[in-house]
C-alpha cells in the first residue's frame, strides 16, 4: 500500500484485487488477514473492505478464516460498529427490495444481512453487546444515539422492525 490511507474508493479497488487472489488461491488467509488488517486501520479503508466483501461474490465472509477473524477482532470498536451499521442497513434493504418486488436484491441484502449476522457473533461479545443495544434502542424506541443514522436513511416502521429483528437474531446465539 502507499505511504497514505486509501480513499473509500481506492480501497475497494484493492480489497476486489485481494479477494480475487484469495479465491483464485493466490493467497493464504492468513495474507488475506494481513492486508485486510492494512485496510481497516483507516475509517475509509475498512469501510470499502466491507462495502466490497459483504456484498461481494467472494466466500471470504461466508467462510471467516480465523486468522482474519482475529485482525476483525483486533481492530474493535471500528470494526463492530461498522459491520452493525451494514447489518442495520442490509435488513431495511431487504423490506425495501421486496415492496418494490425486486426479489434479486432482496436476496443479496439478505446474503449481507447473513454474513453481518455470523460476524457479529465472532467479535468482542462485549463491544458488539453494547453497539447493538444502541441500534435497537433507536429501532425499536426511536431514541438514542443511532436515530440520527436511522432518519438519516429515512427508514420507516417496517424497516425498523426488520433492524430490531435482525439485531434479535444475532442475539440468539445466548452469547449476549
Amino acid at each position: 500500500m502507499t505511504q497514505r490511507d486509501p480513499n473509500f474508493q481506492e480501497a475497494m479497488e484493492i480489497t476486489a484485487t485481494w479477494l480475487k487472489q484469495w479465491n483464485d488461491e493466490e493467497i493464504s488467509d492468513e495474507v488475506m488477514a494481513d492486508r485486510a488488517a492494512e485496510l481497516l486501520a483507516s475509517r475509509d479503508g475498512a469501510r470499502g473492505f466491507f462495502v466490497v466483501s459483504l456484498a461481494g461474490e467472494s466466500a471470504l465472509m461466508d467462510r471467516l478464516p480465523e486468522a482474519l477473524v482475529a485482525k476483525l477482532r483486533e481492530a474493535g470498536e471500528g470494526v463492530v460498529d461498522l459491520t452493525t451499521r451494514n447489518l442495520a442497513m442490509s435488513a431495511a434493504m431487504v423490506v425495501h427490495h421486496r415492496n418494490n418486488g425486486d426479489e434479486a436484491q432482496a436476496i443479496a441484502s439478505e446474503r449481507v444481512n447473513q454474513r453481518c449476522t455470523e460476524l457479529l457473533r465472532q467479535l468482542d461479545s462485549h463491544l458488539v453487546k453494547e453497539r447493538l443495544e444502541t441500534l435497537l434502542e433507536a429501532a425499536s424506541h426511536s431514541r438514542g444515539d443511532d436515530l440520527s443514522f436511522l432518519e438519516r436513511w429515512g427508514y420507516d416502521n417496517e424497516q425498523k422492525s426488520a433492524i430490531g429483528a435482525a439485531v434479535q437474531a444475532v442475539a440468539e446465539t445466548g452469547r449476549f
